[in-house]
């Protein structure tokens, strides 16, 4: 037997529940940015993706209009940091629902990295990030999709591997699954794409 849900008749729990239950594990967009009053801002998001190779473009999409929107708007610029599962804690700890006025690298003990090309900090902690500038914003209703082309990419050579890309098995990113769930990485295997 299958149980059917509409967004008209969603589960007890609500639509976004099911939608983040079900659409796991969900990469995690650690995302840093400096509000128009130079206070820096950091959050995860979970609805995140590449959106486009050529010209690189990130997706993140802000489920009501958080800090890191507004801070989007009015700079036009952010970080998107990929974290470790050593870092697991301290990213879902800023996603705590402080003021605009917090520096959440601060208030988590973190180091904020100057970047390279765009004016918010990279987290010295994590070992990627991608510096964006923005490309468009989608307004989706109650959410919004900001996208950002890549300027700059900062990778820890710690973590690279012969073959000149990061080792997944040694980044060991964590992602979101549903609920309070977050995953740690999964197993891995080989397989190549069929070649005609």
């Amino acid at each position: 037997m299958r149980i059917v849900h509409t967004p008209d008749d969603p589960p007890a729990k609500g639509f976004y529940s099911l939608l983040t239950a079900s659409i796991a594990p969900r990469p995690i967009a650690w995302v840093s940015t400096v509000s128009a009053d130079g206070v820096l801002n950091l959050a995860p998001y979970s609805f995140f993706t590449v959106a486009c190779a050529d010209p690189a473009i990130l997706s993140v999409t802000s489920v009501g209009r958080k800090d890191t929107y507004r801070n989007v708007m009015d700079t036009g610029e952010f970080v998107v940091n990929i974290g470790t599962e050593s870092l697991m804690e301290t990213m879902n700890d800023t996603s705590a629902p402080v003021g605009p006025e917090v520096d959440e690298f601060e208030l988590q003990g973190l180091t904020a990295d100057p970047s390279d090309i765009v004016s918010p900090p990279r987290v010295a902690e994590a070992p990627i990030a991608f510096e964006c500038v923005r490309h468009d914003v989608i307004d989706l209703g109650t959410s919004a999709m900001l996208l950002g082309r890549v300027v700059s990419v900062t990778v820890d050579e710690e973590i690279m591997a012969d073959d000149g890309l990061p080792d997944f098995d040694i980044l060991q990113p964590p992602s979101r699954l549903g609920r309070h769930q977050w995953g740690y990485a999964p197993r891995t295997r080989e397989l190549p794409r069929p070649r005609k």
